[in-house]
């Protein structure tokens, strides 16, 4: 097929029935690219011969250089299938796991997606993660096993032992994807059982919990890849062929006179074709014949890779390309590599271009054919539920649903990510100017008789436009530095899902928290965005100043684009920060935020190597926060500028691009900021030698703790008893609080790890109620609410865990953490904070707030925040407040005076107060008469203090950051691996063999500190035949005191009296706080006097 004109492609886009928007997902290597590369060849963007090799979407150098995809780019392509045409807007992704950020953000866009899978390497952790990504959006998946040669020519299979292992390929993508949907039936049939339980109907006798009960009801038929429905291509991109059974059916149909639905049915499977009763029959495995598939399909394709690659028979090559009546060249067949002939005869014969998108064309849907539940999914954003929307955000479902571009039809955009562009490579930037530099440069090179021929020829008309066009340059040339330096514009990278958008449109953009409900309450009836909105928050306007068509490295410029259709838009940098939803109707709500698979964890510090250049830097790093949908740039306290990535790969992406597109000037980034969790446990029931510890040692080491814990510190305000009970007195003696630090259980701990959003949620639903404000709550939040509830309180059982879970009092830090504040004062009955799970009379009735109640939870809040042993978060601890006495104060006149009359420190303690705790000035503890007062800030420090030093007088311990690792390894480098793992302080968890081939993998984990530089470690000592991927998964407690010294006999004799051994714990320890400026204890010079000059050791 020829290059497709762009009215050809524009006329394409108002048929939303034909059009298709697809992307591209698979593992890291597994022929994305080189897929991809075959469909734009297609179009004839680029040459056939360099599909594969060119690699035409990685527009970036570093794509190139390292050969993986770190972006996902657009690309739109025409395709006839038979009487029809069809736009197919193609989005291919990266397969390395530190971008899977992209993949969320081309998710969103698409009704399709193409999964690739290595034939040689199955399914892979990243195949997996794309697979629950295409789930999650709801978008429909085919599948391409791509890399098929490899079975031939590296794994030497025969026809026949391929054809098992591609079965098994085909087992473990359908293992996956039906883990997926047992999951959500499950979820559904729960929410049905709960229903009925609240409706009064409960089931009779003892029944017996049937899990499996509502799976056989479902129809999941259509979920499962299977050749025999269309949904599986076989391919190899790189040698250019790929044939879906379709194809081998319609050929097959016309020789054998069977006919093509029989074949198309019996292709794939158990079939063999019995000779001599001429007649497809079932059962080959058992009779030991050939299976059809293997006898039709690919001993065809083993004997012509045979003839070509292996042997290399010309005669029998003559033969294969008259029989498929295939024209090959004459320096094709003459050629040194036999993959070049062999690509020649296999892109005619089976195209993979033609095999793919013509399954794309029947199998994924169109925009017209998206599903509700995806719309209301959308739509659903926070705690809101669809049915709780205001009526006319919920007559916005039929305009998704009809993809409609009238007039009249409201336009909703969704922006999933925003990219930089060199504003030369806008279309409207490029001059003619640019062209006229190359041709003089041409003039110039070329000889002089050659030049003076083309100058004569010239007319005199083209010289005068010339010296103008020269003039124009050298004006421009001569302007200054700035204005010459190219400035990177932004584009919205984006899908109309409704209406039609223009060029110069005005339309209003939503923020993620924009409440429709409160924008149609507050705009009059037919407000667009041209009206002024300033006083709704969360809602500005802005105007789409230029449409451009995606088409891989280049944009072109479109004056409309009707819905269905992806495209980008430009002028969206002032509004946008990195993806929003645009609308010309204020009930529109935003859609519901992307869902990233992976989490940033790698912090660097960067400064410029000049600090004059300190402003060029911030605007960079702006640009970049815009730019990357996954970075996150924020300034610390210590005024540090830092950069969050994902991993190390996506790491020096960043700061490649800092210093040569969005800064432009030398950086000097810092070591990568490990971060660490700090954290108590329950006393050591043995010592560091394993050795038991008798009653009295035990108790002996913890007061010696205790005793070191209350060293040096003000005994007047400070008691620390025996149980570990810390008593603080506020300096002016009118408060004292008494703490105890608990560690909570280890599943507690990741139960409230996992559940941020749904106590952010809560946090939120109790800061309305004590605002006096009713807030609408979807019935899925308040169940998600009950069930931590019901959750915390199956977890939290014992003694002194009893009636815990209704004092919680707050969850820190920031108010959704995983630690626990508890109230334990004797008398005080505070409002729950599952109050809103029982709102009506018990809510009202409710018990008010005691004044300064706030003052506690922002005190536990600072604490948490910033640990003793290193000033990172805590994890994993539960404050027990078991004292709390406020003395009366003065009266309430006396009180304003002393406020009105405070002292420059007391207004230093407000302000701090106000700072740390903003929700107090909401709540109805704003009536108090002392509520900022100096009573105030001064509880908030003793609470602060008093945490830090129960925290202290338990057994302290630090928590690591641990990545997951999966590494794919031949058996011959297997040691080598675990040598590297060993070395970086891993663990391998387990290790398993790949069925059919001789691939281990292996699974471990390994700490986030010990990570930079693995990768290329482990490439390095295998000699890259093992290739790890690095993802975050959870926080591990670091077995090691660090403040252990020895005190039993057997520790003495085992460490030594020192007991200089390296402890990991203290190295991670003193490397945090040296890195912060803290105080760290140790010995820069021991015995000074054994030290010997240079002069005595010559």
């Amino acid at each position: 097929m020829g290059h497709t004109s762009l009215e050809k492609i524009i006329s394409l886009q108002r048929n939303p029935a034909n059009i298709r928007n697809l992307c591209i997902l698979a593992h890291v290597d597994h022929g994305k690219t080189t897929l991809a590369d075959c469909l734009v060849a297609s179009n004839g963007i680029i040459s056939s011969r360099l599909a594969g090799k060119l690699r035409y979407l990685d527009s970036r150098e570093d794509e190139q250089i390292r050969g993986i995809t770190m972006k996902s780019s657009a690309i739109s392509l025409h395709y006839s299938h038979g009487d029809q045409e069809y736009l197919l807007n193609l989005i291919d992704s990266p397969g390395h796991v530190d971008f899977s950020s992209e993949v969320s953000t081309a998710v969103r866009l698409c009704d399709g997606a193409v999964v690739v899978v290595d034939a040689v390497e199955g399914v892979c952790p990243q195949t997996q993660v794309v697979l629950r990504q295409a789930w999650l959006e709801n978008i429909r998946p085919v599948l391409v096993i791509n890399k098929i040669d490899r079975l031939v020519v590296e794994l030497k299979l025969t026809s026949q032992e391929a054809y098992t292992h591609l079965k098994k390929i085909l087992e473990q993508v359908n293992a996956v994807t039906g883990t997926l949907f047992t999951s959500k039936v499950l979820e559904e049939r729960a929410e049905k059982e709960e229903e009925k339980e609240k409706e009064g109907e409960k089931p009779s006798g003892d029944q017996v919990y049937d899990w499996s009960a509502g799976l056989e009801e479902v129809d999941d038929s259509h979920l499962y890849f299977s050749p025999d429905q269309g949904n599986v291509v076989f391919a190899s991109a790189i040698d250019g062929w790929g044939f879906s059974i379709r194809q081998f059916a319609h050929i097959y149909s016309e020789r054998m006179g069977i006919k093509k639905e029989v074949l198309l049915k019996t292709l794939w499977g158990d079939f063999y074709l019995n000779m001599k009763a001429k007649r497809i029959m079932k059962g080959a495995q058992a009779k030991g014949k050939k299976p059809l598939f293997v006898q039709l399909v690919l001993d065809n394709i083993w004997s012509l890779y045979d003839a070509v690659v292996i042997r290399r028979d010309k005669e029998k090559v003559e033969k294969v390309v008259t029989s498929l009546g295939v024209k090959v060249m004459a320096r094709d067949s003459r050629h040194s590599d036999p993959k070049v002939l062999l690509s020649a005869i296999c892109s005619q014969w089976l195209p993979v271009s033609q095999a793919v998108l013509s399954m794309v064309c029947e199998k994924l849907p169109s925009p017209l054919e998206m599903a509700a539940e995806r719309v209301e999914k959308l739509m659903s954003v926070g705690a809101r539920r669809f049915d709780s929307l205001p009526e006319q955000t919920q007559h916005l479902k039929t305009a998704f649903l009809q993809c409609s571009s009238e007039e009249k039809a409201p336009v909703i955009v969704f922006v999933s990510k925003m990219f930089a562009v060199d504003a030369k490579a806008l279309p409207q930037h490029r001059q003619r100017g640019v062209l006229l530099k190359a041709q003089t440069h041409k003039l110039k090179t070329c000889p002089p008789t050659l030049s003076r021929l083309i100058n004569m020829q010239r007319t005199r008309t083209d010289l005068v436009s010339l010296s103008a066009n020269m003039e124009n340059l050298t004006l421009k040339d001569s302007k200054p530095e700035e204005e010459e330096e190219p400035k990177e514009t932004f584009v919205a990278f984006a899908r109309v899902y409704s209406g039609v958008v223009r060029r110069g449109q005005r339309v209003f953009v939503l923020g993620p928290k924009y409440d429709p409900a409160q924008g149609l309450s507050t705009l009059p009836e037919g407000c667009s965005a041209s009206d002024d909105v300033s006083e709704i928050p969360h809602l500005s306007c802005c105007s789409m100043e230029n449409l451009y068509l995606l088409m891989g490295r280049e944009l072109e410029e479109l004056q409309e684009v009707p819905a269905g259709n992806v495209l980008g838009i430009g002028g969206l940098e002032e509004y946008v920060l990195k993806s929003a939803t645009l609308s010309t109707a204020p009930a529109c709500p935003p859609f519901t935020p992307l869902n990233f698979e992976a989490t940033p964890i790698v912090r660097v510090a960067i400064e410029p190597k000049h600090p004059s250049e300190m402003p060029k830097l911030v605007r960079g790093m702006r640009l970049l926060n815009q730019a990357d949908p996954c970075a996150e740039v924020l300034i610390q306290e210590t005024g540090e500028h830092v950069l969050v990535t994902a991993g190390e790969v996506h790491l020096q992406r960043c700061l490649d691009d800092l210093r040569d597109r969005f800064a432009k000037i030398e950086i000097s980034a810092s070591e990568p900021i490990i971060p660490f969790r700090e954290t108590v446990v329950r006393p050591p029931k043995v010592d560091m030698v394993n050795e038991e510890l008798g009653k009295q040692q035990k108790v002996a080491i913890i007061h010696q703790v205790k005793e070191e814990a209350s060293q040096g510190r003000s005994s007047d305000t400070l008691h620390l008893d025996s149980s570990g009970l810390v008593t603080l007195t506020t300096p002016n003696r009118l408060a004292t609080v008494g703490i105890r630090a608990i560690p909570l259980p280890q599943e507690v701990t990741r139960l409230l790890e996992s559940s941020s959003e749904v106590i952010r949620t809560l946090e939120q639903v109790n800061m309305s109620l004590r605002e006096g404000k009713s807030l609408d709550i979807s019935v899925r939040t308040l169940e998600a609410i009950s069930d931590l509830k019901a959750q915390l309180e199956s977890l939290l059982q014992g003694r002194k865990w009893r009636n815990a879970v209704e004092r919680i009092w707050a969850f820190g830090p920031r108010r959704y953490g995983p630690n626990i504040l508890l109230n334990s004062v004797e008398g005080y009955q505070r409002p729950s904070v599952w109050q809103c799970l029982s709102r009506g009379d018990k809510a009202s009735e409710a018990t008010a707030l005691r004044d300064f109640d706030n003052s506690i939870i922002s005190g536990f809040q600072l604490a948490a925040l910033s640990g003793p042993m290193c000033e990172e978060p805590l994890m994993g601890v539960c404050f027990s407040v078991e004292r709390w006495d406020v003395q009366s104060t003065a009266p309430p006149q006396h009180q304003d005076s002393v406020e009105d009359d405070s002292t420059d420190h007391e207004a230093t303690a407000e302000s701090n107060m106000e700072g740390s705790s903003e929700t107090s000035a909401r709540g109805r503890v704003a009536a108090s008469s002392d509520c900022y007062g100096p009573v105030s800030g001064q509880l908030i420090a003793a609470v602060k203090e008093a945490c830090r030093h129960a925290f202290q007088a338990q057994p302290q311990r630090l928590m690591a950051a641990m990545y997951t690792c999966e590494i794919m390894a031949t058996a011959d480098v297997l040691g080598r691996v675990y040598g590297v793992l060993g070395k970086r302080e891993g663990r391998v968890l387990h290790e398993e063999m790949k069925e059919g081939t001789d691939m281990f993998i292996i699974k471990a984990v390994l700490p986030v500190a010990e990570s930079f530089g693995f990768a290329d470690e482990i490439r390095k000592r295998t000699s890259g035949l093992a290739s790890p991927q690095l993802v975050f998964s959870h926080w591990e407690v670091i077995s090691s005191d660090p403040y252990w010294v020895p005190t039993t006999e057997e520790e003495y004799l085992h460490f030594g009296e020192k007991a200089d051994s390296e402890n990991q714990a203290l190295k991670y320890m003193n490397a945090v706080r040296r890195r912060k400026g803290l105080y760290v204890e140790e010995k820069i010079v021991e015995h000074a006097e054994k030290q010997r000059t240079l002069g005595k050791n010559k």
